[in-house]
């Protein structure tokens, strides 16, 4: 069993600044990502990140942004797991060069 933290927890946490705390529960950003080729390379970093944490966000594919949205099912709300996604997340979608927002 995980912890659950709070929606201030995971706001002060160090490289989740492009992710917001909504109203659902659950953390959630945008990525502009220009084009759709560089979307799906997106949402396969996102994949293999999910996989190999164990932890699957929802991913949601459009031109021209991926939407992610996550929260910890088994605690009905945010963890240190989505801490650690998250920030896992913003920094793949940097190294592709793509932008939150």
């Amino acid at each position: 069993m995980v912890d659950q933290i709070t929606p201030e927890q995971f706001r002060a946490a160090d490289g989740v600044e492009d992710w917001q705390v909504l109203d659902t529960g659950e953390v959630g950003t945008t990525f502009r990502t220009g084009s759709f080729a560089r979307g799906v390379d997106l949402v396969v970093r996102i994949g293999a990140l999910a996989d190999t944490a164990n932890h699957h966000p929802d991913v949601t594919l459009t031109y021209p942004t991926v939407e992610v949205r996550m929260l910890t099912h088994e605690v009905g709300g945010l963890t240190a797991r989505d801490v650690a996604l998250a920030r896992e997340i913003s920094e793949a979608a940097a190294e592709l060069g793509v932008e939150p927002g």
